[in-house]
């Protein structure tokens, strides 16, 4: 909803919504994609490079030797190794899921698709169309069902196996992030517009709806949920706040933001943090879960809609639409400092990463939206210790 609302501001800077600038060999090429930056002060720094560009080529550095070329990779956190085309996907992707076993689940949010990828094979294996503008997905592994969002207001509950379509929830209004909660088989929705907006939830056995239920007075972005707690931490950056959900209790609470377009998250429960990503000004924003107190703010890559944390190798992963992965490490509970920017591309700001260990999705999992000279793409970085 939030994004909607920002949305005229492209029009008044006398662009398109979508204009990018990508990297095409040696040079910078212009590009037009159903994508990009929500905010017109963003979109007003994306201009001035465009009009150099229009100017000028941009020569990028030379290119390095292969031996300086794998120094330079044995130094970066992630490594891009491989790329799965996702030929005739148009429009910018969304989130990402996965069915704990092979198959990687993304959200062709301009495409009014979800795509499925055989990881094994390294090739997308399925689509799934007529879902309006999907946003998040999650799978149930117990009840072998995938949920996927429609930001028109749907839930759609598909088998897990052949993928035919088994319910259509209606909640009535921009249906966004889903998460799932293993220990009670209960999907949570994230959906509503402005007053409406709410944390409600259903049941992954009987595909209905139940009566939890949280209004929070704003739509909702990212959010998590605690597996040894109760506590559920939403994105509220409307009202520029963190709520906090007791599902025990039902008690909110509410955190005050002094950062702005707070969208993705992501939660280190076992040291009580909690890694917020901000678009005003682009900031790693740290949290202590138990007392709501920030307590570290780390320049990051502009326009992210993901956040990761990596338990095993204590880092923070924040894909942008700027054209970089910031990685932070986590020296402790109380210091962190930026490790690494790796290079992606503009406007690939969505991506999916699913823990050390699990075997074949050790990688991180990049969406690249179509481009003029070249089809959508999933990126895959390799993770190094």
């Amino acid at each position: 909803m939030y994004r909607r609302q920002q949305a005229w501001r492209f029009y008044h800077c006398g662009l398109e919504p979508s204009s990018a600038l990508l990297y095409s060999g040696r040079a910078m090429a212009l590009i037009f994609s159903e994508d990009l930056l929500w905010n017109c002060e963003r979109q007003m720094k994306y201009r001035r490079q465009i009009r150099l560009a229009c100017v000028l080529l941009v020569a990028l550095p030379p290119k390095l030797s292969a031996q300086e070329s794998s120094a330079a990779d044995a130094s970066r956190p992630l490594v891009l190794t491989e790329a799965i085309p996702m030929t005739g996907v148009q429009g910018r992707f969304d989130h990402f899921g996965f069915d704990g076993k092979n198959q990687l689940i993304v959200a062709a949010l301009g495409n009014n698709s979800v795509e499925i990828i055989d990881i094994s094979a390294r090739v997308r294996s399925h689509s799934i169309t007529g879902i309006p503008h999907p946003q998040g997905v999650v799978y149930a592994p117990e009840s072998k069902k995938l949920f996927a969002a429609s930001s028109k207001g749907q839930l759609f509950i598909y088998e897990g196996a052949t993928f035919n379509l088994i319910k259509t929830i209606d909640f009535h209004g921009d249906v966004d992030n889903l998460r799932y909660d293993a220990a009670h088989q209960r999907v949570y929705v994230g959906y509503g517009e402005d007053e409406t907006g709410a944390i409600g939830a259903v049941d992954a056995t009987t595909n209905e709806r139940v009566t939890e239920e949280y209004k929070l007075g704003a739509h909702p972005e990212s959010f998590q949920l605690e597996t040894s707690g109760s506590n559920i931490y939403v994105n509220l950056p409307d009202l520029k706040q963190i709520a906090v959900i007791n599902r025990q209790t039902r008690a909110i609470t509410r955190w005050p933001l002094t950062l702005e377009h707070n969208f993705p998250m992501a939660l280190d429960e076992v040291d009580h943090r909690l890694f917020v990503a901000t678009h005003e000004p682009p900031r790693l924003a740290v949290f202590d879960t138990n007392t709501g107190q920030m307590i570290a703010a780390l320049p990051c890559v502009q326009d992210a809609d993901d956040t990761y944390y990596d338990a095993g190798r204590k880092r923070i992963y924040v894909p942008g639409g700027e054209g970089f992965i910031s990685v932070f490490g986590q020296a402790d509970a109380e210091h962190y400092r930026l490790l690494a920017k790796v290079p992606s591309t503009l406007g690939a700001r969505t991506a999916g990463y699913f823990g050390k260990g699990k075997k074949g999705f050790e990688r991180f999992f990049l969406a690249v939206p179509a481009r003029a000279d070249r089809a959508a793409e999933i990126w895959i970085y390799t993770v190094q210790d």
